[in-house]
Parts: C-alpha cells; sequence; structure tokens
C-alpha cells in the first residue's frame, strides 16, 4: 500500500497495482516494481509503513481503523492501530429496558443471552471437537449394541480420557478471569529446558491421541 503526498499532506492511498496522474503526468503502474524508493519518494509516492504494535488477534480483541500519519522530516507514511478492546469474556444479557423497547425476542427475560460471550464460544468449540473425537470410535460401541462385540479396553480407556480432558478444558475456560486470561490458554509457548528441544505447549493442554 502506498500513499500520495501532496501539500505536505496524504491525498490518497494507492495499492500499487495501476498507473497513476499526478499534475499532467501519466505513470505507468510498473513505478511500483521497479522505480527504486527513492524515485518514488521524489515524485510524493510513500510506500506506507504498518506499525502493528497495538494490534492484537482478532479471535479476542476488537482493533481500532488504522490512522495514517505522515512524517515530512523522516520522509515516511506510517498506519498505526489505536488500543484494542477486549471482546466480552462473559455473556451479555437483555437488560430490563431493551425487553421493554420491544429489542428482545419474544419471551426473553433477563437471564436470556442476548449476546455470547468468549467463554461460550470457546466451551462449546470444545464440546464439538471432543465429540468429533468420539465419533471416530462410536462405531464400536454401534458394534456391540448390534452383535454384542466386546470393545477392546483401549478404545474404552481412550473414549474417557477424552471426556475427562473435554470436561478439564471447560473448566479451566470457565474460571479464566477475563478475556486475557481466556487467550492465555490458547498460547503455545516453549516449555522446555534452556538447551533441550523446543517443545511448544499450550496451557489448555490438548486432546489425547488414541494409542498414544
Amino acid at each position: 500500500m502506498y500513499a500520495l503526498i501532496t501539500d505536505g499532506s496524504i491525498a490518497k492511498y494507492l495499492r500499487g497495482n495501476s498507473g497513476i496522474t499526478i499534475g499532467s503526468i501519466q505513470y505507468p503502474r510498473d513505478i511500483f516494481s521497479k522505480w527504486t524508493e527513492a524515485q518514488r519518494n521524489a515524485i510524493g509516492i510513500f510506500e506506507v509503513i504498518q506499525n502493528n504494535a497495538k494490534k492484537k488477534d482478532e479471535v479476542y480483541y476488537i482493533n481500532t481503523d488504522q490512522t495514517f500519519t505522515y512524517d515530512a522530516d523522516a520522509g515516511t507514511v506510517t498506519a498505526t492501530f489505536g488500543d484494542a478492546t477486549a471482546k466480552a469474556h462473559a455473556d451479555t444479557t437483555w437488560t430490563q429496558n431493551q425487553i421493554d423497547a420491544g429489542l428482545a425476542p419474544a419471551g426473553a427475560d433477563t437471564d436470556t443471552v442476548a449476546i455470547e460471550g468468549l467463554k461460550t464460544i470457546k466451551i462449546r468449540a470444545v464440546k464439538k471437537q471432543a465429540a468429533n473425537i468420539l465419533a471416530e470410535t462410536d462405531w464400536y460401541i454401534v458394534r456391540k449394541a448390534d452383535a454384542n462385540t466386546a470393545i477392546p479396553s483401549a478404545i474404552t480407556t481412550y473414549r474417557a480420557a477424552v471426556r475427562t480432558k473435554c470436561a478439564s478444558m471447560e473448566t479451566a475456560i470457565t474460571n479464566a478471569s477475563n478475556t486475557p486470561a481466556i487467550e492465555t490458554l490458547y498460547t503455545y509457548v516453549n516449555t522446555a529446558d534452556e538447551g533441550d528441544p523446543v517443545v511448544m505447549e499450550r496451557p489448555l493442554g490438548e486432546f489425547p491421541e488414541l494409542g498414544s
């Protein structure tokens, strides 16, 4: 992304995929690929520098729009994010005022969820993942019901471990005090001792694998 500077301020933003007319001169598209940065700067075109220092994971935060700033002394154009807002970690329920105003669905009360929080979303995802994992060995259960064929003990143990891990994940998410705490549960870090091979793990852990 580029910016055209005119009279000391940003006049327009350019994708760099088409030519541009500046004054009475038509410049071809290849100025963005063949010209040097200094040559583009000389006609007022500057590549936008992305400053993502305040940009956060959009799964957990709502980022601001970018602010574009031209620094004449440095000869740079920078796109900067403002402070991100954490998404709600808990469910939001309908207020009585919203209900009275007819904004809530029929039958809703002040205990009815209006907007799901991250905890609800993440717990539902964990439950779905566990269900998908268990579905891979459900045929043992069906075979047992249809033909009374014994379920291998390893399968029984594995399925129990999946359910146990699902429960512990749900508890960890439920106990997270805020949005950063939920994010931390899903953040992989190197847990190996210094000098040992890298081992990337997350506090939430992983579901067990069959045969492991």
